[in-house]
């Protein structure tokens, strides 16, 4: 992640967080990062130096005025004169990250080799927020590769127990004996 990036993250969610915003402006910067996602394009037109800076803010100012907080709609224009329009996503990162730590939220991932269902999402979502006291974001994976088990991915850390990590031990283990 770039140093700007982290800069004005911080910057918009200190900001939202002192007017009172960080959760709406939340929700909002995740919508635009979705909508962003799935048309690159729109990103690279803010950022283009082809354009002048005041047509490709009237750009933004066009499209989103009235649909996004005013404080939203300016940080993208602003990142669109400063040509960093395609650091979006990871202002949101920033963003997210800061009003995940202030509000006692962690992020967890759950890799399965089959879907869990609801019901095992929710029983994995209360025994977690019981383990560590925090309140937690479940987003379920699936990949066959793990062959059975879970594998949790939280704050840079990484829970296995799985069937294919267990493999892989067995694996290493069989490597460093000395017959």
């Amino acid at each position: 992640m770039s140093p700007a990036a982290e800069r004005y993250g911080q910057a918009l969610y200190d900001l939202a967080r002192d007017e009172g915003l960080s959760g709406p402006m939340l929700e909002e910067l995740e919508s635009l990062s979705e909508i962003f996602a799935q048309e690159p394009g729109y990103l690279r037109l803010l950022d283009s130096p082809a354009l002048p800076k005041q047509e490709r803010c009237a750009i933004a100012d066009q499209a989103l005025r009235g649909r996004v907080e005013p404080y939203v709609l300016n940080f993208i224009k602003l990142l669109s004169e400063k040509g960093y329009a395609r650091q979006f996503p990871d202002c949101v990162k920033v963003f997210r990250e800061r009003y995940y730590a202030d509000n006692g939220i962690v992020s967890v991932t759950a890799v399965t080799a089959v879907a869990l269902t609801d019901e095992q999402c929710r029983r994995l979502t209360e025994k977690l927020e019981q383990i560590t006291g925090k309140t937690v974001k479940l987003q379920c994976r699936v990949d066959p590769k793990t062959l059975g088990g879970v594998r949790l991915d939280y704050d840079g850390k990484r829970v296995e127990d799985t069937v294919a990590g267990r493999l892989d031990a067995i694996r290493s283990m069989l490597r460093s004996t000395v017959l």
